[in-house]
């Protein structure tokens, strides 16, 4: 009997919840599209490359901040939620992106930083003004240090490196979760509830089609004094609430969940309705709390992000995807790369047990597999994740296969990560690095000017350029075009079905009308029955009788086929 991982209760989808089985494609603005040539992108540059991502295929775009901020941490450091920074535009390049989106049929997401905000937010300029014990104190979390003021009030680790807490000079500190630019908001105050519940509505009335809620599951903390310390075995390299079933001091504290309903009751309010994604970093089993009926309706899948090219591995975090899910009626979402990791490509080509860290400071001379199997695995992860039930998220330039930027210069970092923590960490500016659009120029075609990037691009970035792979039919890019659409044409399906007996290095399941069979191993594997393939990541390598290592396909599903008991080369 093949096997099969639940599908959600068979009540139908609530009208509208068309995020369900969508492909979402994350725009990190600073590096997507440059329009006026000073090397950073910004909104009209997006507007005018929206084509690319609708040709694509996708079904919505989820943008990361554009507010006004002075980019402590490139954007995530928020001063006004109601306006657009000026290097990224304006309110009225916000309306326009917005306008053409719709008009191309892709929905708009936009982040929304609720943990903290900067430290030149009018809020916190007040607070700094103002007295201990005042109104505007109690915005932020503000504590008496110890050692007569000396000392911080906890033992508490910023997840970017160093203390959590911040002097302010009259003898009290505050907290950051992150950088000290970035004090973290007091969400036990209704006045913080309320003005984020107005900052929702101003963008959902100029048309915003939902959220992703950044570190959401920081939001809550336990302020009770005395404050508790950690001690010090803290890990404040990983954003993680994992462990301590909702009772940490503040990651992943049971009270955030009255603070995701009360987000809900305000989406939920618009006709149509609108998407709430939660950014958790908790464990599987709690981060699907995050999807309740009442609370945001998708939550990251970043065990999927973080399993290794193994297929045991991969299937169980598939299979408690989909049963965590199901469990709360919610569709599961699958994500290889986004702008907090290393790229996918560079990732799942790396040696079993390899130090990341260690990898990004070397710039990426630890041993690697060859380039053509570093482009193999790339897009045979690419058939597994768009062959999923549920929904899919891309991050910009996966579409493309591009590898992380490891030997990036320290000189050129921007990001705090790399200085917060004394250099024990490289940071996340490899994978940030701008899109290459056309073979050649300063930028790639990033910019239209002669000023480069805002990261420097590696010389490899012609050949894999949007203008280069657009002329090469057997191009990764051409590969995630056909992938889409094959996707669309199949329609939604919320069942996955494993073959019951394909070999230990095999993935190999069905899901609606597609079968996806994925080589994980080191040799070829024969393929069984008369399917022809409808698409192979192998292009011309993948003959129609065998599946290459490092290789997917997906070919119409088959229900009478069977396996042999025993034997080598066991047809898949």
């Amino acid at each position: 009997m093949p096997l099969t991982t639940p599908a959600p209760p068979s009540s139908p989808a609530p009208a509208g919840s068309w995020w369900r089985d969508a492909v979402i494609y994350q725009i990190y603005v600073r590096s997507f599209s440059d329009s006026d040539g000073d090397g950073l992108g910004d909104l009209p540059g997006i507007t005018a490359r929206l084509d690319h991502v609708a040709d694509l295929g996708a079904d919505a775009v989820w943008l990361t901040p554009f507010y006004a901020s002075p980019m402590a941490d490139g954007g995530y450091d928020v001063a006004d939620y109601r306006a657009v920074d000026p290097r990224f535009g304006t309110l009225q390049d916000a309306d326009r992106l917005l306008a053409r989106a719709h008009a191309l049929g892709l929905r708009v997401l936009m982040d929304i930083v609720p943990n903290h905000t900067s430290e030149t937010h009018t809020w916190f300029r007040q607070a700094l003004a103002s007295a201990p014990g005042s109104r505007e104190r109690a915005r932020y979390v503000f504590r008496d240090g110890r050692d007569g003021g000396q000392a911080p009030p906890t033992d508490w680790r910023s997840v970017f490196g160093g203390p959590a807490w911040e002097r302010t000079g009259d003898g009290q500190w505050y907290l950051h979760l992150f950088a000290p630019q970035q004090p973290d908001l007091n969400w036990n105050n209704p006045e913080v509830v309320a003005e984020f519940h107005d900052v929702l509505r101003f963008w959902l009335d100029r048309g915003v089609d939902g959220f992703r809620f950044d570190v959401c599951h920081g939001m809550a903390k336990d302020l009770t004094e005395p404050l508790r310390d950690l001690g010090p075995d803290q890990t404040h390299h990983k954003i993680v609430g994992q462990g301590w079933d909702g009772a940490h001091p503040f990651w992943d504290r049971d009270e955030v969940h009255d603070l995701l309903r009360g987000f809900r009751r305000v989406t939920d309010a618009y006709t149509p309705p609108r998407l709430g994604v939660a950014e958790s970093w908790a464990g599987l089993e709690r981060r699907a709390l995050y999807t309740r009926p009442d609370e945001l309706h998708q939550a990251f899948n970043f065990d999927f992000l973080g399993a290794t090219w193994d297929a045991a591995a991969l299937r169980t975090t598939i299979d408690r995807s989909l049963t965590l899910a199901a469990a709360h009626g919610a569709a599961p979402t699958w994500v290889f790369s986004n702008h907090d990791v290393i790229r996918h490509a560079s990732r799942l080509a790396l040696p079993p047990g390899t130090d990341e860290e260690e990898w990004l400071r070397l710039g990426g001379a630890a041993p690697h597999l060859p380039a053509g199997a570093v482009r193999d695995r790339a897009r045979a992860a690419a058939l597994l994740l768009l062959a999923l039930p549920g929904a899919a998220y891309l991050y910009q330039g996966e579409e493309l296969g591009l590898p992380e930027v490891a030997d990036l210069a320290w000189e050129a970092l921007a990001d705090p990560v790399s200085r917060r923590s004394g250099g024990e960490r490289k940071g996340r500016d490899g994978c940030r690095v701008p899109l290459p659009w056309d073979p050649g120029g300063p930028s790639y075609g990033f910019g239209p000017g002669p000023e480069p990037a805002w990261l420097p691009q590696p010389d490899t970035f012609g050949p894999l350029s949007v203008a280069s792979q657009r002329a090469d039919p057997g191009s990764t890019l051409h590969l995630y075009r056909r992938a889409l659409r094959l996707r669309r044409e199949a329609g939604p399906g919320e069942s996955l079905v494993w073959s019951a007996r394909a070999p230990a290095d095999v993935l190999d399941f069905t899901v609606g009308p597609l079968r996806c069979v994925v080589n994980l191993g080191a040799e070829e594997v024969p393929l069984h029955g008369d399917a022809e393939p409808l698409l192979s990541s192998a292009g011309r390598r993948g003959a129609t009788s065998c599946l290459p290592p490092d290789a997917a396909v997906w070919l119409a599903a088959d229900p009478g086929a069977r396996y042999p008991s025993s034997g080598s080369g066991t047809p898949v």
